[in-house]
């Protein structure tokens, strides 16, 4: 073997390592920059759906649950709620629910799966406010002696019912919205996902 040779074959070994060496560090300023492209677990969590238990709600009680950094509304109506409902068909904008502001499955007189339960997304249709719960409570501090009931968005008075339908000249256009659902068992439901795996 000639000088030429071995002089040959190092500068080879010294052209392959020098090409690895190169090539695992691009590799690793490539990590960080393809990683950071990826969804963060907070950006996974907020559209990952949502299980809650009901046991403890009692007819008449509200509780507020975070789903896609939206409030959603879990709501325990009362008999005397629900028989509010029929009696609002005329003064309600959409008394059928014929805009799609819910899943087919909630497209009935309650906009619910289970009638007494309530599950809707807290935000006015018009400009995003959160509405407020305005229960009857004998005379409602700045509704009328008609009122039955429901919520009240105090950024621009748009007044929904105890189904969150919207009532007529108001500025909210639609009814609220009711996210996909479903009931895992009678204490407990999913928000955020149905049986279609919406």
């Amino acid at each position: 073997m000639s000088n030429e040779s071995k002089v040959d074959c190092g500068r080879r070994r010294l052209v392959v390592a020098t090409a690895a060496v190169g090539g695992v560090g691009a590799l690793a300023a490539l990590v960080p920059f393809l990683s950071s492209m990826l969804p963060s677990e907070r950006a996974k969590a907020a559209g990952a759906p949502v299980e809650v238990d009901i046991g403890s709600l009692e007819p008449g009680q509200m509780i507020t649950v975070e789903w896609r950094g939206k409030p959603v509304w879990i709501f325990n109506r009362s008999p005397s709620m629900l028989e509010t409902l029929p009696k609002l068909d005329d003064s309600v904008a959409d008394p059928k629910s014929e805009k799609n502001m819910q899943p087919a499955y909630c497209k009935n007189e309650t906009r619910s799966i289970k009638p007494e339960i309530l599950v809707a997304v807290g935000i006015c249709t018009h400009l995003g406010c959160s509405p407020s719960n305005k229960f009857k409570k004998g005379t409602d501090e700045g509704m009328d002696s008609s009122w039955l009931g429901g919520f009240l968005c105090p950024c621009h008075g748009s007044t929904f019912d105890f189904a969150g339908r919207v009532f007529k000249s108001k500025p909210a256009p639609d009814n609220l919205e009711v996210p996909p659902h479903m009931y895992l068992s009678d204490k407990r439901i999913l928000i955020g996902e149905d049986k279609k795996g919406a």
